[in-house]
Parts: C-alpha cells; sequence; structure tokens
C-alpha cells in the first residue's frame, strides 16, 4: 500500500492549484515581511537622525556655554577692556588693546566657528567696534549697532537679551545674538541663524525632510529648505502628503538649546521606503499574473505537449556516466528523434570546447606570468649609463669597469632566464649585484646586510620577486639625508606543521605611508595610475597564479621606523627548476 501512494500519480489541475496557492501566499508573505521590514527600517533611521540632531544640539549648547563665558570673564577681567574704555579710539593704548582683544577672538573663531561675529559695545562712547573677522555685511552691523542702542535704552527688551541667546532680525534676515554686559561695556556674539543650522540641513532627512529654526512662540527663524536645497511649502507639503500619499509618515523632532528664546525642528519623511513596498508588491503581483498565464498554458497543451516532452524526458534519462548518449529509437516523433541525434553532437561538441577552452586558458596564463615576471622599467637601465656616464668624466676607471660588469650581470639575469623558478642562492646574489649598482649610484647613502640559511641555498622562488621589494625599499627608504640601513633574511619555518620559507625584506627608512600600509594590509588594488606601485602588485599576482593561496605577503612598519615585508612561500611538490613550470 505504500509503494502504491508514492507511485500515486495528479492531475495537471492538482499542480495548478498548487502554484497558485504558493504565489498568492507568497505575495502575503512579502506584504507582511516588506511592510514589517520597512517600519523596522524606518525606525532605526529616525532613531539615528534623531541622536545625530540632539548630538548636534548638544554641541552647540557647549558652544554657547563657552562663549558665553569667555565674554564675560573677558569683560570682567581684561584690562584691555578697561583701557579701550578710557582711551580715545586715535590713541595709541586704545589700538593696543583692540588688537590684543582681536587676536584672541580670532583664535575663538578658529576653535569654534568663523561665522561667529563678536563686537565690543562702549555705552558711554556710543561706539561698537567689531573685535573679530565679520562674516556680515556693513548694512547688518550699522543695523545691530541701533539695536544695541535701542535694545541698552528699553530696560523690558533688554532684560529678554540679558546673556541669552535670543533672535534677532537684521536687514530682512534673522539672526542670533548675545548680549553680555559689565557696567556700561557690552560685548556681543552674532550669528546667522542659517549657518547655525546648516549642519542639520546636510542630513538626509527624506525628500521632503527638513530642518529648521523656531522661536518661541513656533514662527519660522529659518526658511523649510530640503537637503536638496529645495525650498519647501510648508503646508501645501502637508496637504500633499495627507490626501495624495496616506501611506507616507513623517517623524518630527524637537530640540531645545539651553539658555535660548529658539529650538530647532526636524521633519522627517522617506518616501522612499512606501515606494519600495508597493514596487515589491507590484513584482509579486507580476509573478502571481505569471503563474496564473502557466497554468492556463499547461491546461491548454496538456495533451499537445506535456506527454510528447515527457517521452522524451524519459529517453534523455539514458546516458552513460561519462556522458555518451545511447542511441534512442523508440520515440515516434520525428521532432524528437531528430533532436535525440542533435543532443548527442552537442554533447560531443561541448567537450572538445570544453578541452580547448582549458589549453587556451593554460597558453594565456603562461603569457600572463611571462609578461608578469619581464616587466621591468626602462629607466633603471638609463639611469645605470648616466651613473657610467658622470663617473667617466670623473676618471673614476675602476668604479666604471665594476659598474658596467654589474650592470652586465644584472640584466644577463633578467632577460636570459626563462624559468618560472630559480634556487633561491641565484636569486639573492642577483638582489646583491643589483645593491651594488645602487651603491654605485647613492655613494654610501645606504648599506646592507643579507643573511640567508644553508637549508634554503637549493630552495626554489620566482625569479625577480626579491628584487620588487628591494627596489621598493630603495625608492622610498634611501635618501641623501642618512644612511640607511637595508635587511635580507631567508630561513625555513615549521608554521602548522607546514614547512615554509619565510623571506625578510626590512629598511631603517620613512615606512609605508598610513592609507598605502593600510590597502596592503587589506589585500586592496594600490592606485597605478601613474604608472607606480605596480611591482608589489605584479608580485603578488605571481605568487597567486603559482602557489594558488598558499603563500603569503604580510606589511608592516616596524616600531622604530622603516619598513617591513615579510613573505611564506611553501614547499613545493615537485622542482620546479627542472620542470620548468610549475603545475597546479
Amino acid at each position: 500500500m505504500a509503494k502504491q501512494a508514492e507511485n500515486k500519480l495528479y492531475p495537471i489541475q492538482h499542480y495548478v492549484k498548487i502554484i497558485l496557492v504558493i504565489s498568492f501566499s507568497a505575495l502575503i508573505l512579502d506584504f507582511i515581511i516588506s511592510f514589517a521590514s520597512i517600519t523596522i527600517v524606518k525606525q532605526q533611521s529616525a532613531r539615528d537622525l534623531r541622536d545625530t540632531a540632539y548630538l548636534y544640539i548638544n554641541r552647540i549648547n557647549s558652544d554657547f556655554s563657552y562663549i558665553n563665558h569667555f565674554m564675560g570673564w573677558t569683560l570682567a577681567n581684561d584690562e584691555n577692556v578697561k583701557i579701550m574704555d578710557m582711551h580715545d579710539t586715535n590713541e595709541t593704548e586704545f589700538m593696543k588693546a583692540n588688537d590684543t582683544i582681536y587676536r584672541r577672538f580670532v583664535e575663538l573663531q578658529k576653535s569654534y566657528n568663523p561665522s561667529y561675529n563678536f563686537f565690543l559695545f562702549f555705552n558711554k562712547k556710543k561706539l561698537m567696534l567689531n573685535i573679530a573677522p565679520m562674516a556680515v555685511t556693513y548694512k547688518v552691523y550699522r543695523e545691530l549697532q541701533k539695536q544695541i542702542n535701542v535694545y541698552i535704552e528699553d530696560k523690558v527688551i533688554y532684560e529678554q537679551f540679558y546673556s541669552r541667546w535670543s533672535t534677532i532680525q537684521l536687514a530682512g534676515k534673522f539672526y542670533i545674538v548675545n548680549i553680555v554686559p559689565y557696567h556700561d561695556s557690552y560685548m556681543i556674539c552674532l550669528i546667522s541663524a542659517d549657518d547655525l543650522i546648516r549642519p542639520l540641513r546636510q542630513i538626509n532627512l527624506g525628500e521632503n525632510g527638513y530642518a529648521s529654526l523656531r522661536a518661541e512662540d513656533g514662527s519660522l527663524v529659518t526658511s523649510p529648505i530640503s537637503n536638496k536645497g529645495k525650498l519647501l511649502n510648508i503646508e501645501h507639503e502637508q496637504n500633499q502628503s495627507s490626501l495624495l500619499n496616506p501611506l507616507q509618515t513623517k517623524t518630527t523632532v524637537n530640540g531645545e538649546f539651553d539658555n535660548a528664546s529658539f529650538f530647532v525642528k526636524l521633519v522627517i519623511q522617506f518616501g522612499a521606503f512606501e515606494k519600495i513596498m508597493i514596487v515589491q508588491l507590484l513584482i509579486m503581483l507580476l509573478a502571481v499574473i505569471v503563474a496564473c498565464s502557466l497554468s492556463f498554458i499547461m491546461l491548454y497543451f496538456k495533451n499537445k505537449v506535456l506527454q510528447p516532452i515527457k517521452s522524451f524526458s524519459y529517453n534523455l534519462a539514458f546516458w552513460t556516466e561519462d556522458g555518451e548518449p545511447i542511441d534512442s529509437t523508440s520515440s515516434k516523433i520525428v521532432e524528437l528523434e531528430k533532436a535525440n541525434k542533435q543532443f548527442a553532437q552537442l554533447v560531443t561538441q561541448i567537450k572538445t570546447y570544453k578541452i580547448d577552452i582549458y589549453e587556451r586558458e593554460l597558453e594565456k596564463q603562461q603569457i600572463q606570468l611571462d609578461y608578469m615576471k619581464l616587466q621591468i622599467k626602462p629607466h633603471f637601465f638609463l639611469n645605470c649609463l648616466t651613473t657610467i656616464h658622470s663617473m667617466a668624466q670623473m676618471d673614476m676607471t675602476e668604479e666604471i669597469q665594476q659598474m658596467a660588469l654589474s650592470t652586465s650581470v644584472y640584466f644577463r639575469y633578467i632577460f636570459q632566464n626563462g624559468q618560472d623558478f630559480v634556487r633561491m642562492e641565484d636569486e639573492i646574489e642577483h638582489v646583491r649585484v643589483y645593491l651594488e649598482i645602487q651603491r654605485n649610484r647613492y655613494q654610501g647613502s645606504f648599506l646592507y646586510r643579507i643573511e640567508q640559511t644553508e637549508l634554503t641555498r637549493d630552495t626554489p622562488i620566482p625569479p625577480l620577486v626579491l628584487q620588487t621589494f628591494i627596489e621598493n625599499a630603495i625608492k622610498y627608504a634611501v635618501s641623501r639625508d642618512k644612511q640607511v640601513l637595508i635587511e635580507l633574511t631567508v630561513e625555513e619555518q615549521l608554521i602548522e606543521d607546514e614547512t615554509m620559507t619565510v623571506i625578510q625584506i626590512t629598511d631603517t627608512g620613512p615606512g609605508f605611508p598610513p592609507d598605502v600600509l593600510e590597502k596592503l594590509q587589506q589585500g586592496q588594488p594600490l592606485d597605478q595610475t601613474n604608472g607606480t606601485q605596480i611591482g608589489i602588485m605584479n608580485t603578488a599576482s605571481r605568487l597567486e597564479y603559482l602557489y594558488g593561496e598558499r603563500a603569503v605577503i604580510r606589511f608592516s612598519n616596524r616600531e622604530n621606523g622603516g619598513a617591513c615585508v615579510t613573505l611564506y612561500l611553501p614547499e613545493l611538490p615537485v622542482s620546479p627548476i627542472e620542470n620548468g613550470v610549475q603545475r597546479r
């Protein structure tokens, strides 16, 4: 009975119902997940923006408190203010005192915000001076002077501004002002309301979100401008949001400033979340429509298409394990019989193409290896010739002979070596020749030391790998200012039960720049747009081709200064020096 249940056949209508039920269930589930996800993301985004706004408000409160305290202390304790009050503006004492205060408040501007303007007002003289560079026009300055005179005379209004950050309108624009009195002298701080709120406008609050300053009565101090610079019509946006798009919601954040007559209001409105949910629903609805269409097509072509396809599928099941098709002549449909033969031919062609592509990939890989290991900078050869020419001008016969011989040995090693691997001893000897050439060029600007264990003399290594890092040390570490030491050590170590050849190149130069070191440690590509830094990336690619992921390059800066490069090369299963090319 169990066997009969397993082999039970169902009509095509049964599978159509299953498809429809799954499609509608997926649509409902997608709606629920989308709605929940959008709600959670929206709440998290609003919370993050609220925290960001509060951080900015707390910073402004701290700035307000310090500036207020600094102005009060200056009025009460700075002798320069008293000197300026006692002398006329054209007297030397007045000018010296004014210059001292001016420099002090310039530093205060640099520490906080250049948009803050500072003024000193002497009531007896009816004189107001700017004691820091002004970020306002002269018209605003004149209107501020008139307003200060009015506030001082009107005690009721004066109480509203007494050491309190308040809003003031000058030349048709709102500013934030703080007036600190001491006897008959006053110190004033002024900043544009737009400059104060500008960092909050750079936060993405949504397409119709905005940040604005408001007075105590709720009236606007700054215009509601979105983060895209669009001036919003608040009433129009509210009506459009409530009538045309009921799904769109918004979050309002009010932030209070300490000792101030205004507050900040943030309106967070993300319409994109709702659009994403609608798009997802449309996609799922389209999927349901497609599923329904397929179901009707399946019902219509049940007898005309499905049964022949079933027979063809039965025939396709009889392929051998090695991919050779078995001749099938049981089908009574001519088209399917032709399809059987064409499929057999296709399998044979695929096998042929696969082998051809594999061989082409091996050839391409070998070409890339040859290119990378022979890629050198031509200017090194020119520098050698230039050095020999300079020696000839100074009649340095012996040095010229040594330089020419070293250069000849150096380039013979580069151009005559056609293997992917060489002996470690030969590679180190090549590096020693290269260092001697550079010593002749730089005339004692650096020393070098090479240490190698006996076990590593016959160790295989890709040619020119060590030179890449030695050349990098010469280029960036050696200078005419101080003598640099370059060290090369080669030894074998047992790391995680595997014998590794550990090669370390160090120098006492300035080390890797932080940004370059970070990219190297994270395996990110370096900037090669100017034709520089090709060698390190070239070598990393070669080691990856030859060793896979078993070879490791580590970059670091030494504690006492200088760069450090450590290479970990694993043992190879066969002798690559004898076979020429290492197969992986």
